[in-house]
């Protein structure tokens, strides 16, 4: 791989996903590209990113979808979790009492261990038996993620990361050496491939955002973008929690820290104070 190639491969990513490659991943590059390479045939990652250069749709979308980070877990990052069960659950259940419907949109989804970890905790609540109107849409970019999260099938190393004992055998019926999810925690989440930097107009407006791990992918002007329109589709009350190594420091979106919750933000404002953030 010269250094062009690489260039050229950081531009399209930075383009099409808001990614920005990190340097001297020349390794990490060659590992993730491996599928693809065997997959259309081609020697090495070299004469793969040649022909990237004539950005064949199909190619350029399996590329873009090897370069995507897809790690997760059940209940990662437990504390988050923790914030939305006992502080933004509570609240929106009394804001929504009227109305009993809650709208929640997980960003960034991967094989779809979030949004299955936020239906547990819906399933905990007993809201569906209460009459609650549930919508908890799940996106990724990658359109195979997307699939497994349908899916809902999961191996025995993927459900001892984060999932306890006893939520294991509530939710999930073993088969072979697999493990599959409840239909009833299945039917709960609208699953959908999507890019973030496409437009969000076809999201309802959201109570919360799960937009986790994914915002220190992107350069500052794109998580800006991102964090602005999730300002536009989120409630006047909304909730949106971010991984705990994201911060909004210097994005004058209108959201509020809550106070001892890292990771939880609150909409305070109806419309996003917009400022110019260089590059």
């Amino acid at each position: 791989m010269n250094g062009a190639d690489l260039a050229y491969l950081a531009n399209v990513l930075r383009r099409r996903t808001g990614i920005v490659l990190a340097e001297k991943k020349t390794s990490m590059i060659e590992t993730r590209l491996a599928p693809v390479i065997r997959r259309f045939g081609f020697r090495d990652a070299g004469s793969l990113l040649k022909e990237l250069h004539y950005g064949h749709e199909a190619l350029v979308q399996a590329v873009i979808e090897a370069m995507t980070t897809n790690d997760s877990a059940f209940f990662r990052d437990r504390r988050t979790f923790e914030e939305f069960r006992d502080i933004v659950l509570p609240n929106l259940m009394e804001e929504r009492a009227e109305t009993k419907q809650l709208r929640i949109w997980c960003a960034a989804c991967a094989a779809g261990q979030e949004p299955y970890s936020i239906a547990m905790l819906l399933d905990d609540v007993g809201l569906i038996e209460q009459g609650w109107q549930i919508t908890l849409i799940a996106t990724d970019i990658n359109t195979e993620m997307v699939a497994r999260a349908q899916e809902g099938v999961y191996s025995q190393i993927e459900v001892q990361r984060g999932l306890p004992i006893r939520r294991l055998a509530s939710h999930f019926t073993k088969e072979d050496e697999r493990w599959r999810i409840s239909d009833k925690l299945r039917r709960m989440v609208n699953f959908r491939t999507f890019n973030l930097l496409d437009s969000f107009g076809w999201l309802p407006d959201c109570d919360v955002v799960f937009c986790r791990n994914v915002l220190m992918y992107f350069e500052p002007k794109t998580r800006f973008s991102v964090l602005d329109r999730i300002s536009e589709i989120l409630a006047p009350d909304g909730a949106l929690l971010v991984g705990p190594a994201e911060s909004l420091v210097g994005y004058e979106l209108g959201y509020v820290p809550a106070e001892h919750a890292p990771g939880l933000f609150y909409r305070t404002r109806p419309v996003p104070f917009r400022r110019r953030i260089a590059g």
